[in-house]
C-alpha cells in the first residue's frame, strides 16, 4: 500500500506549480503548449447541506498521486462562493490517504463516524464521484483513525464506487439505507454462504435490481463470486411475488469455476431474501427456454433451495 504524503502540502505544492506554470506559460507568449487542461468535477454542498452540487475544475496534473493531493485540496477547503459548502463537518479532519490497487482509502479523524446520517450519505458520494474521475481509481474507502467504517450492524461498509450514487445526486431524501443478504460460493465453491451489508441506494432503484448488481460486483468478505463481472441486467420485474430477471448471454458464457446450480441459487436465494419475493424466473437475452449448464432448467420461476447453503 502507498502512502500518499500529507494532503495539504501536497495541494498546496500543486498549486504553487500551477501558479508557476502559468506564469510561465504567460512569459512565453505565442509559444504553444504541450499538455492540454483536464477538467474535472469538484463536489459540495449546496447552501442549504441538503443537496449536492458540482463545480467544473480544470488541472494540467497528470502524476495521479499529485493529482489525488490537489483533488482533496479542492474538495476538503472552504469554497469562496456562499453558495456551496464544505462536505465535512467543521470538526472532521482528513488524516492521510492511502491507495491499493483500485481502492482509494480515506482516513479520516473519529469525528467523521458521528456525522448526522443524512449529511454522511451526501459526503460518501461527494468524496466517490470526485475521487473515482481519476484513472485507475474506481473505489474510495472509509476510515477513522484507521479503523473501517461500520454500518449500524457493526459490519464493515466496504468500497464505495461514483455509480452507486446517480449523476444528478441532488436531494438526500432521493437516497435510503437498506440491509440486504446475498450469496456467493464458498472456499470449495460448492455451497453458499451468506453476507448481510448495508447499502446506500437511490430509491430510483428496485430492491430486486439492487440485489443482483450487489451479487454481481462481488464478496466484500473474502468469498467467491457467483456471476461474470461483466454480467449486464437486460430487465428486472416484479409480478405476484415473483420476480423476472433478464440477464445477458455472459451469464451463460461466463468463466466461473463454481458448482453449476451455485450461479442460478445464488440469485434465487438472495432474491427471495426480500419479503416481495417467493420465486424467481431468470432468462437470458429474453429467453426462459435455457437450460443452465446442461443441468438446471430455466422455464420455470425457481424457488428458494435452503440445502444449498452451507455455514463457513
Amino acid at each position: 500500500m502507498r502512502q500518499l504524503k500529507s494532503v495539504w502540502r501536497t495541494a498546496a505544492w500543486i498549486l504553487a506549480m500551477v501558479f508557476l506554470c502559468q506564469t510561465l506559460s504567460a512569459c512565453r507568449g505565442g509559444e504553444s503548449a504541450e499538455t492540454a487542461d483536464s477538467a474535472y468535477s469538484i463536489y459540495y454542498l449546496d447552501s442549504t447541506r441538503t443537496k449536492l452540487v458540482s463545480v467544473p475544475y480544470e488541472t494540467e496534473t497528470e502524476d495521479q498521486e499529485l493529482l489525488i493531493g490537489e483533488l482533496a485540496g479542492q474538495i476538503l477547503k472552504v469554497p469562496e462562493d456562499p453558495d456551496y459548502q464544505a462536505i465535512l463537518g467543521d470538526n472532521v479532519v482528513l488524516l492521510d490517504i492511502s491507495r491499493q490497487n483500485d481502492i482509494l482509502t480515506l482516513n479520516f479523524s473519529k469525528e467523521y463516524s458521528g456525522m448526522k446520517p443524512a449529511r454522511e450519505v451526501l459526503c460518501r458520494a461527494a468524496l466517490a464521484k470526485t475521487f473515482t474521475q481519476v484513472s485507475g481509481i474506481s473505489y474510495i474507502s472509509i476510515t477513522c483513525e484507521g479503523q473501517p467504517l461500520l454500518d449500524s450492524h457493526g459490519n464493515p461498509v466496504g468500497p464505495i464506487a461514483g455509480t452507486d450514487f446517480l449523476d444528478s445526486v441532488s436531494d438526500v431524501n432521493s437516497f435510503e439505507r437498506v440491509e440486504i443478504t446475498l450469496y456467493f460460493a464458498n472456499e470449495n465453491r460448492d455451497g453458499l454462504v451468506k453476507e448481510t451489508r448495508e447499502v446506500i441506494h437511490s430509491m430510483n432503484t428496485s430492491l430486486e435490481r439492487l440485489v443482483v448488481e450487489q451479487l454481481i460486483a462481488g464478496s466484500q468478505e473474502g468469498n467467491n463470486p457467483v456471476l461474470p463481472k461483466d454480467t449486464r441486467i437486460l430487465s428486472i420485474s416484479q409480478t405476484d411475488n415473483i420476480c423476472y430477471v433478464n440477464l445477458d448471454g455472459t451469464f451463460l458464457t461466463g468463466d466461473l469455476q463454481v458448482a453449476e446450480y451455485i450461479p442460478v441459487y445464488a440469485l434465487v436465494n438472495s432474491l427471495t431474501e426480500l419479503q416481495t419475493v417467493n420465486k424467481v424466473q431468470l432468462s437470458v437475452n429474453g429467453s426462459a427456454d435455457v437450460m443452465y449448464r446442461n443441468v438446471i432448467s430455466l422455464s420455470l420461476p425457481l424457488e428458494r433451495q435452503e440445502k444449498y447453503i452451507v455455514e463457513e
